[in-house]
């Protein structure tokens, strides 16, 4: 057993014994079940990728700790209905693991990531519960932006994908277009409504056909574009809290501030960023 493996175990055992514990003791543990679970464990997950986003080691190991214990709990559940148990989790993880990994652990030859993920995609539509479509195991309730990605990821992993990258943007090109044509169909004048809703599939489909090319874009550039649209989200957010700070500062009021004058603020926030 290699070092520390014994501690790892011990500590594993430990989790273990606390959570039947709290199930048999502790009133609002006792009431859980899978359903009352999931929007904890959504939640959770989020506070994950948080403090991956900032870089917050201490805090990525808090909330993997979270989300172990929200695995532990599930499999208490199921072990208590009889349906699973943690050792059917942790057995079941293994053994694929094993299987989609025959360069490791058998004689498959590979050359490099691609071929990897290749195979694991090939694999999981061989396996007897496994995946029976190319796309079937792609989760229906994952975030869109999320869910066009792994979509193009996994087609491409079958040779449906752009022989050249660059061969993308054509693509954008064309739903740009696309779109343009639609909203010119829907707003002639020009003229736009803020508070108006539009409600039209036509023109909001062609959107998604323009954020779906993008998207494709990103991932053939090897952009994550959840993880590039978060950190613009965070820029933005950080650079309007020093509008408004400054605003307030001087004695302004953004509603009553022209967009000329926000915008000098604005590009402050930026010089401020880029020294």
């Amino acid at each position: 057993m290699k070092k520390g493996r014994e501690e790892e175990i011990r500590a594993f055992v430990r989790l273990l014994d606390i959570m039947d514990e709290l199930r048999e003791k502790c009133p609002w543990d006792r009431e859980q079940t899978t359903e009352s679970l999931r929007p904890l464990t959504i939640e959770e997950t989020y506070e994950l990728s948080d403090a991956i986003m900032n870089s917050d080691d201490f805090n990525i190991s808090k909330e993997l700790g979270d989300i172990m214990l929200h695995i532990v709990f599930y499999a208490k559940i199921g072990s208590e209905k009889g349906t699973f148990n943690i050792t059917d989790v942790m057995d079941r993880c293994s053994d694929k693991l094993v299987y989609r990994h025959p360069h490791v652990f058998a004689e498959t030859q590979v050359s490099g990531a691609r071929d990897v993920i290749e195979n694991w995609e090939q694999l999981k539509r061989k396996e007897k519960d496994g995946n029976k479509t190319i796309l079937s195991g792609v989760p229906s309730s994952l975030p869109s932006i999320v869910k066009a990605y792994r979509v193009q990821d996994k087609v491409r992993a079958v040779g449906f994908d752009w022989e050249k990258r660059e061969q993308v943007w054509d693509k954008v090109r064309e739903e740009i277009g696309e779109f343009e044509v639609e909203m010119k169909k829907r707003f002639p004048d020009g003229n736009i409504n803020k508070n108006e809703t539009v409600g039209d599939e036509k023109l909001e489909g062609e959107f998604g056909d323009l954020l779906f090319s993008i998207i494709n874009a990103a991932r053939l550039y090897n952009i994550n574009p959840d993880t590039a649209l978060e950190m613009t989200n965070r820029k933005f957010i950080r650079r309007f809290g020093y509008l408004e700070s400054e605003a307030q500062k001087r004695g302004l009021s953004l509603k009553s501030m022209s967009l000329q004058e926000m915008d000098q603020i604005w590009d402050e926030a930026k010089r401020l960023e880029d020294n």
